[in-house]
């Protein structure tokens, strides 16, 4: 098991920056695969961006493409949202997660952390 503590939300003004963090602490950090969700009010979660355990592969949703960057540090046990560009509709709260390697569900959160973008 892992455990999950999401940091570095906050209000920013649209075209600017914030990067997420999320420390994990308990199992094996590299056996597991990281990804951020987001989900806005009145809105389904959705997934945001996922990096493998080795950290060697990367997805980003097309709504973020080219704005947001994910990273992880498996020395340090922490995963990265960079987002830049940030636009009024990356208002939500963010989600950090993991699944084991090899599997589907992503079985371990955060607590999540708010990000309000102001237009």
């Amino acid at each position: 098991q892992v455990q999950l503590v999401e940091s570095g939300g906050g209000s920013v003004q649209a075209g600017g920056s914030l990067r997420l963090s999320c420390a994990a602490s308990g199992d094996r950090f590299s056996n597991y695969d990281l990804g951020w969700f987001r989900q806005a009010p009145g809105k389904e979660r959705e997934v945001v961006a996922r990096i493998t355990g080795s950290g060697t592969r990367s997805y980003h949703s097309d709504s973020v493409k080219g704005r947001f960057t994910i990273s992880r540090n498996n020395a340090k046990n922490t995963v990265y949202l960079q987002m830049n560009s940030l636009e009024a509709e990356d208002t939500a709260v963010y989600y950090c997660a993991a699944r084991r390697v090899y599997l589907s569900e992503w079985a371990y959160w955060g607590q999540g952390t708010q990000v309000t973008v102001s237009s």
